[in-house]
């Protein structure tokens, strides 16, 4: 199909396969990162995710089939309230509750990892005992970042504060605060360190989640190497078998009710990075699919 026949959507699917009517999936694109604390430029992380999407192969090599069919609709961009954070939450959980009243799984497309604890918080509407899956080199468990209750660096405090069980996986760096705070709420993390040292770190994630998962994929838990575009790089992180491996078996033992992809900032010259997030968000939907 010629570049300017092929639909502005998630995957560049056709109106049967995006109406939202009949899609399983909604896409909700959220271009905001107000609350960078680093390099700023994630708010372009969605737009660049969808254009790099419609050029990933519908057939998944490893399942060996296309699970597109399923029906994945694009919803409009939720643009930044610039009245504050906590309006641009009210935003997006408004919007991802319709959504999952709808009865569509919301998959979010960041954006900082600020907007994660608005759509656990749409999901658990309907899915009142779920965890979350965690992949990202921080533990984001600050109480407040820079004066910001709402905070990329506080997202999992805001999530864990809800009463949601948290797996952490791919974690290389947080602060004394953050430590203390795992240590008095029983949060152990499975670090980068041990996801290439111990053989049985899918295990004891898929252990810490309950029957309904929530995923969020912040896109620095992968190595910089495999995931250069993003404002918050770590080394060390994890490489694309090691997330997807655990991504299957969530979804094979697990149901996953929702997920977003988050911290992408596009970098000039090179579409790495939002590539990887697309075919990940893909993988998943394929993975949720193949064990539906």
């Amino acid at each position: 199909m010629p570049p300017e026949q092929i639909p502005n959507n998630f995957l560049g699917l056709p109106g049967n396969e995006s109406d939202y009517a009949s899609a399983k999936y909604a896409v909700l694109p959220i271009p905001y990162d107000s609350s960078a604390s680093f390099k700023v430029g994630t708010r372009e992380g969605p737009s660049a995710i969808i254009s790099a999407s419609q050029h990933v192969e519908l057939f998944d090599e490893e399942l060996r089939d296309e699970c597109h069919t399923c029906g994945i609709a694009t919803l409009d961009p939720l643009w930044p309230n610039m009245a504050g954070p906590e309006a641009m939450h009210a935003d997006i959980f408004k919007v991802a509750r319709s959504a999952v009243r709808d009865g569509k799984i919301v998959l979010g497309l960041g954006g900082d990892h600020s907007i994660t604890s608005a759509l656990v918080r749409a999901a658990m509407t309907k899915h009142k005992k779920t965890s979350v899956l965690q992949i990202d080199a921080h533990a984001d468990l600050r109480d407040s970042f820079e004066q910001a209750k709402y905070s990329h660096a506080s997202v999992m405090r805001r999530v864990h504060e809800m009463g949601v069980p948290i797996v952490s996986v791919g974690l290389r760096a947080w602060s004394k605060p953050e430590d203390r705070y795992m240590r008095r709420s029983d949060i152990t993390p499975i670090t980068a360190r041990e996801c290439l040292d111990d053989d049985d770190w899918v295990d004891r994630a898929i252990d810490g989640l309950t029957d309904t998962v929530y995923v969020t994929l912040d896109i620095d838990g992968f190595d910089p190497a495999y995931a250069p575009g993003t404002g918050t790089p770590e080394p060390g992180g994890l490489d694309w078998y090691q997330v997807t491996s655990l991504l299957r078996l969530v979804a094979a033992e697990k149901r996953i009710v929702g997920a977003d992809v988050v911290e992408v900032m596009p970098l000039p010259g090179q579409a790495v990075t939002e590539f990887l997030a697309a075919r990940l968000m893909y993988k998943l939907i394929c993975y949720n699919e193949g064990t539906s």
